[in-house]
């Protein structure tokens, strides 16, 4: 195997089929990335776990055609350092690579001790890079990290055959996250549901947010369980998650006996400032009043305490709550990634969900439903 290859596009490949590289890999030849060159000047660089694959071509001047199996974590480093040029060739069990004045001599790994990279199979339907990478980004943010309910660190994918839409939703218990995308789908005969990875399904998404058109799949019995996102050089395969989440639509009533619009970064901010005094497992607590003013407090009177004051525009009667300071912060940064500028809080009362969406947001904005800490007393 021989080739020259700009270093700009080497570092690119390598960095995106790393995604799919093992912390702890289970057996040696699974921290490899595998590097194949065709006859066609096409480079592909893959990289798969048995759970996760990631596979994307990139342009090379191929000499010699082949396929060779290196070290993945040292490639990316390298590849991403080095300038210029690069130029690979396969001499016996050795890889060696030169750009400018470096020079590396990298040992392979056993080819065919490596898996064969699942097949991709046939999209569900079609998005625009942007738009995916937008939807996943903001309900990653309720993803829980229980190791002992694992099926709360996924995020749900759920087909709408009447409405043509694509709904993805994720939860920790403690807030649930839901934003719906209008999709073109292909030959699904009806409503479909699966539960992806939360953390795989984020990194696949953005490594193609800059795609315009991004072919994804929802698994089903025919396809092993695979969840597939396909740009035009570049696929990720995601082995789904048994289980499904529990039913969000009791948690976000259609009627609120209160409701107030705060502007994002304000109130960010004023969060994460009260938050300082804050211990563990202490909320911020929120009081929104009759005369437009929402009162931020955090700490006790035997401890250190902060009070911040933002405007605000209340409908309904005056209320006081409490949140995670994390948990808000989270949400709040949610929507400032689809362009938010600010946010409407509904509430039915203080110990129920408050939910929150863009102010003058559609239907398919985000929603996020937020559990609030209760006050003693």
């Amino acid at each position: 195997m021989q080739f020259t290859v700009d270093q700009t596009d080497l570092a690119a490949a390598v960095t995106y089929a790393a995604h799919s590289l093992p912390a702890k890999p289970p057996v040696p030849v699974l921290a490899g990335l595998l590097l194949a060159a065709t006859d066609d000047d096409v480079l592909r660089v893959s990289a798969f776990d048995y759970e996760t694959s990631s596979d994307t071509t990139i342009q090379a001047a191929v000499t010699g055609p082949g396929r060779a199996l290196v070290s993945g974590r040292l490639l990316t480093d390298i590849a991403a350092r080095i300038r210029g040029t690069v130029r690979v060739e396969l001499t016996g069990p050795r890889l060696i690579l030169t750009a400018g004045s470096a020079r590396f001599t990298l040992p392979t790994l056993p080819l065919e001790d490596y898996p064969q990279l699942p097949d991709a199979g046939t999209g569900s339907g079609t998005l625009p890079g942007p738009a995916l990478a937008e939807a996943v980004t903001q309900v990653a943010a309720a993803l829980g990290n229980d190791d002992a309910l694992p099926v709360l660190s996924g995020i749900s994918l759920h087909h709408d055959q009447a409405a043509g839409t694509l709904t993805f939703t994720a939860t920790d218990r403690y807030r649930y996250a839901v934003r719906t995308l209008t999709w073109k789908h292909c030959d699904l005969a009806g409503d479909r549901t699966a539960l992806a990875p939360g953390k795989k399904l984020l990194d696949a998404v953005k490594a193609c947010a800059d795609d315009p058109t991004v072919d994804l799949t929802i698994p089903d019995d025919s396809n092993a369980g695979l969840f597939t996102v396909r740009s035009e050089t570049s696929t990720s395969t995601l082995r789904g998650l048994e289980g499904s989440l529990p039913a969000y639509n009791t948690l976000f009533p259609s009627e609120f006996a209160h409701t107030a619009t705060v502007e994002i970064s304000v109130l960010k901010e004023a969060v994460q400032r009260v938050a300082l005094v804050a211990t563990r497992n202490t909320p911020v607590r929120l009081a929104f009043t009759a005369d437009g003013s929402l009162v931020l407090e955090a700490g006790s009177s035997d401890d250190a305490q902060a009070v911040d004051t933002v405007d605000t525009a209340l409908q309904g009667e005056e209320l006081t709550i409490a949140f995670n300071p994390q948990f808000l912060t989270d949400a709040l940064t949610a929507f400032t990634v689809g362009g938010a500028t600010a946010v409407d809080f509904q509430f039915t009362s203080p110990t129920k969900p408050a939910i929150l969406h863009g102010h003058d947001s559609d239907d398919q904005a985000l929603r996020y439903a937020l559990m609030p800490v209760r006050l003693d007393g």
